[in-house]
């Protein structure tokens, strides 16, 4: 059932870039409403690893605390960069570009202009998923991970690609 759940989840993390590719024809309070959504599947995620690295089997119960606080603080880095911060501005940023271009190249209507660009944040976002995961992995992998010295069995827990 939890695991169910969690994959119905995951559909919810692309929340807040639907949220910005829609900016243009809804009011802000439904854009922020939807960092909330995808503020709220981070939070279920970070929960998740957790519980994940409580469950295995650890050499002391120090190692087991540091562990699972390791699995929630890099569940929260990871997502929070990677489904909520990164993708969300990209959205943000590649619709106003489209909005101002057809604003400035074509004379067509306003609301025609708000559903293209609408049109193109939605068909964007499968499109800026896999490098912005690869770059945070890597970003991870480089820095933070280091500091924590994230050891095999960890890896298995806090590798986030979806």
């Amino acid at each position: 059932m939890r695991i169910n759940l969690l994959n119905h989840l995951v559909h919810t993390c692309y929340a807040n870039e639907v949220g910005e590719a829609f900016r243009a024809l809804v009011p802000v309070s439904v854009v922020r409403a939807s960092y909330l959504v995808a503020s709220g599947y981070v939070v279920a995620d970070a929960a998740h690893k957790g519980n994940q690295a409580k469950e295995m089997q650890w050499k002391t119960e120090s190692v087991r605390t540091k562990k699972i606080l390791h699995a929630i603080g890099d569940t929260i880095i990871w997502q929070g960069l990677a489904s909520v911060a990164i993708p969300g501005f990209t959205i943000n940023r590649i619709c106003a570009i489209s909005q101002l271009l057809l604003r400035k190249t074509t004379t067509l209507p306003a609301p025609i202009r708000k559903w293209t660009t609408t049109a193109v944040g939605l068909g964007m976002i499968p499109i800026i998923i896999t490098p912005i995961d690869r770059s945070v992995d890597y970003f991870m992998n480089n820095s933070i991970r280091k500091w924590y010295h994230i050891e095999e069995e960890e890896e298995k827990i806090v590798h986030h690609t979806r």
